[in-house]
């Protein structure tokens, strides 16, 4: 089993900002431009009668002991809310205990190329790898998107605050588009994603640099949220409008130069986004959004 990392190309952070749609109806929906990566998670894995076994290996080659958990609610729940490498496991693992007649797994991930908290959706990836091994393995019949939707759970049972889009490692290297509407579903839970499957008209490569530089993510996560669901100041108003209106316009362009192959274009785009941020997100969170840092 191979599940890879994800990329965002564009419409970063408007993922969980249009899920206060449901809050803010006057608010922009998200639009994110994703793609998988080359690189991932490689895994064999099998049923356990009573434990969930999990194997780790790490692309830079931290060494990992195995963890074994019974499968019991509370066991799993509490790894989960604990953090930690082995949280998104547990926490993916419970949700599935918590909703289906499941026995446990034995993951083997006996290779891994994929960056650790590079912004790739580590993370992400080994939940979508739990998930779709208990969909297959235990006959579950569910859906890509149900598999994305049972990993986003298990990630938000742990400490993580992730957004929706990170789960679209799922799609491995198809590029989608994701639409989010934070208003629910009648009769569900579930907020309103849409998903876009795009056709590339070429192939075209992209680079990833790793600019050896490092983030507090959650900072980030907290200070934008403060801004939402409704603005009380000029900084607020500006995050919105960023996330909002300029993000939405600016990847749904991006879709359209991608399905047509035009690279020119989407760089053109890519300078246009980050030029915007710099100017409505920076003063939001200045310490972890600056250059160098960011």
């Amino acid at each position: 089993m191979f599940v890879s990392g994800r990329l965002c190309l564009f419409g970063e952070h408007s993922d969980w900002a249009g899920g206060y749609r449901g809050l803010n109806p006057e608010l922009e929906k998200g639009y994110t431009l994703i793609t998988g990566t080359n690189q991932g998670l490689y895994a064999e894995v099998k049923t356990h009668p009573t434990h969930l076994i999990f194997r780790p290996s790490l692309s830079d080659g931290t060494p990992q002991e195995p963890i074994s958990l019974q499968m019991e609610e509370n066991t799993l729940l509490n790894v989960a809310k604990k953090g930690g490498f082995f949280s998104y496991a547990a926490g993916v693992a419970y949700q599935f205990l918590h909703h289906y007649p499941v026995g446990g797994l034995e993951i083997d991930n006996y290779h891994t190329d994929l960056p650790i908290q590079k912004g790739l959706s580590s993370s992400a990836a080994i939940c979508v790898l739990v998930a779709r091994a208990f969909n297959q393995l235990y006959n579950l019949n569910m859906t890509l998107q149900d598999e994305m939707e049972f990993a986003y759970l298990g990630e938000r049972t742990t400490p993580s605050c992730c957004g929706r889009m990170d789960q679209a490692c799922a799609y491995g290297n198809r590029p989608i588009l994701m639409i989010f509407d934070g208003a629910p579903r009648s009769g569900s839970l579930r907020d309103r994603t849409e998903i876009i499957e795009l056709k590339v008209a070429k192939d075209l490569f992209f680079v990833i640099v790793d600019l050896g530089a490092s983030k507090n993510t959650q900072e980030i996560l907290s200070q934008l949220n403060q801004c939402y669901p409704f603005a009380i100041n000029e900084i607020q108003r500006n995050v919105q409008q960023y996330l909002g209106k300029i993000s939405s316009t600016i990847t749904q362009a991006a879709v359209e130069a991608l399905q047509q192959g035009d690279a020119k274009r989407i760089g053109m785009l890519m300078k246009q986004a980050q030029e915007e941020f710099d100017r409505y997100l920076i003063p939001a969170c200045p310490s972890q959004l600056t250059a160098p840092i960011l």
